[in-house]
């Protein structure tokens, strides 16, 4: 069966990026073609190569890119013109980019502290803004009150950092924090033109695996996060999940 529309996930890593591209392009589940971004060509490569021979006749594609704005432009624009896209219509985007920093605070430089907002919190901008680019020339911008339809679903991957933080997490939990704002900014902007954002808070670790920790609730599995944000993508816009909280049965909060 040939997708039904296009998905496009940063953050293509081995745990939690893996489980969610399984099921958005796993033709039981998402039915969608998936362009996966993330740094490294190597692991990019032998990720999709995994991918599709777990989800069988899935379309999935790979665009090595980190969070710069020139080479972010860069990748959608090969997306734009890849032929295993042409005529699908872009229906989810996914941030979930690995940011991790600890240090303390008299240790930490500018130069450190800014880099790591600029690589995250700018990434996600950047990411952003080019999703929703392409999201609009796929749909046009017809708004929800003037009979426009729902266009697509923007998920950010978020952790309890964005809602609290520690000591010797100064840029961690800027950065965290920073994107949540982000997410919410351009759910207000943009919700009524039929654009649903959704951040997630994962408190806890996530797996690309589906064996006792995951049944004993321990630790989470990847794929019940990819199911999770299918379900959010599914949503009307009579209801949409804006903020949603994840963790494992055994994680304390």
């Amino acid at each position: 069966m040939a997708p039904s529309s296009l998905a496009i996930l940063i953050g293509a890593g081995p745990a939690t990026g893996a489980g969610i591209a399984r099921i958005l392009a796993h033709p039981s589940h998402g039915n969608l073609a998936v362009a996966l971004l993330a740094r490294n060509p190597t692991n990019l490569s032998s990720l999709a190569h995994s991918l599709r021979s777990s989800a069988p006749n899935s379309i999935i594609e790979t665009f090595p890119t980190d969070t710069d704005p020139a080479n972010l432009s860069d990748a959608f624009s090969h997306i734009r013109a890849h032929p295993s896209f042409q005529g699908l219509k872009l229906r989810i985007g996914v941030f979930s980019v690995k940011h991790a920093s600890k240090k303390p605070f008299l240790e930490e430089t500018h130069e450190d502290f800014t880099k790591s907002l600029h690589d995250y919190v700018g990434g996600a901008f950047a990411f952003s803004q080019e999703w929703m680019k392409l999201l609009f020339e796929h749909h046009g911008q017809k708004a929800l009150a003037d009979g426009g339809e729902k266009k697509g679903t923007l998920i950010f991957t978020g952790t309890l950092g964005a809602m609290r933080t520690n000591p010797q997490f100064a840029a961690y939990g800027a950065g965290r924090s920073s994107v949540r704002m982000l997410a919410q900014s351009l759910a207000k902007e943009y919700s009524a033109q039929g654009v649903h954002v959704a951040h997630t808070i994962a408190n806890g670790v996530i797996e690309d695996a589906d064996g006792e920790d995951q049944r004993t609730g321990k630790k989470m599995s990847a794929e019940a996060v990819g199911r999770t944000y299918l379900w959010l993508s599914e949503q009307g816009p009579e209801l949409w999940t804006h903020e949603l909280d994840l963790r494992p049965a055994q994680e304390k909060f």
